[in-house]
């Protein structure tokens, strides 16, 4: 799924527009932007990724640390802190490039109001400022959503592979919170590739969700396939296995 889901997402995007643009999609619940799967998880995507992403990388890295790295506790510790730096810098893609989404749209856009009479037509710096004056306002607007889904989904596939290294006793409560866990991350994803294509097939221009998804993928891929492979990083979930083996490959 990890090696596919890159392409899938591009494939999602490109057939979601056509299909957009030609007019072939039947109206849904889904087009109102107040859907419940839209206010309640997509508009805090981020939120939900790193909050159930918290106590499982916790749980997963000390474990395989204590028992199969064969580290003492206070390593184990130190691994951990190490490993969570991932949510930290997710967190930091995450706001810095919806800050540049935000700074791009309200560089190339215009407020549309029409004035009122006597009053001579007010220009707006943003599209907040538009929008406290019930205008509407066109700029670029890069798909935040096709940005931050696309993010998560790569994020919580790569975590979650370090399942191939643990081994837990049948009946502990620590395999049962993992598995509570994983299940919960595997729904997870689902719902975002989900609402991706929702996307994909109601709102933004084609331009703007490519961009998008393709900002997404390179965050992923410089993160997990290039920084995290140095020594000064959070690392990979599974530190004591190379890249290129079969293990790491999720080929199973």
């Amino acid at each position: 799924v990890r090696r596919r889901l890159p392409a899938l997402l591009l494939a999602i995007a490109v057939l979601g527009s056509a299909l957009k643009d030609s007019d072939l999609v039947p109206d849904t619940p889904l087009r109102n932007k107040r859907n419940p799967l839209n206010v309640y998880f997509v508009k805090v995507a981020w939120a939900w990724t790193l909050w159930l992403l918290l106590p499982f990388i916790t749980l997963t890295t000390y474990e395989l640390a204590r028992s199969k790295l064969l580290y003492g506790r206070a390593k184990s510790a130190l691994l951990v802190l190490r490993r969570l730096g991932a949510l930290l810098v997710g967190t930091a893609v995450w706001y810095l490039c919806t800050e540049l989404f935000v700074y791009v749209e309200n560089l190339t856009g215009e407020c549309s109001l029409r004035a009122k009479p006597g009053q001579p037509p007010r220009l707006y710096a943003s599209k907040r400022e538009c929008h406290q004056d019930s205008g509407v306002w066109n700029g670029f607007d890069i798909s935040g959503h096709c940005f931050l889904l696309s993010y998560c989904a790569m994020m919580i596939l790569e975590e979650v592979a370090v399942l191939e290294a643990l081994s837990i006793e049948h009946g502990s409560k620590l395999r049962v919170v993992i598995n509570v866990l994983l299940v919960s991350l595997c729904s997870l994803t689902v719902i975002w590739v989900f609402m991706f294509l929702c996307t994909a097939l109601y709102f933004h221009d084609f331009s703007q969700k490519l961009l998008g998804v393709l900002i997404g993928l390179s965050a992923w891929y410089g993160t997990y396939r290039f920084w995290y492979l140095k020594p000064f990083s959070p690392g990979l979930p599974l530190p004591s296995i190379p890249l290129s083996s079969k293990k790491y490959s999720y080929s199973r």
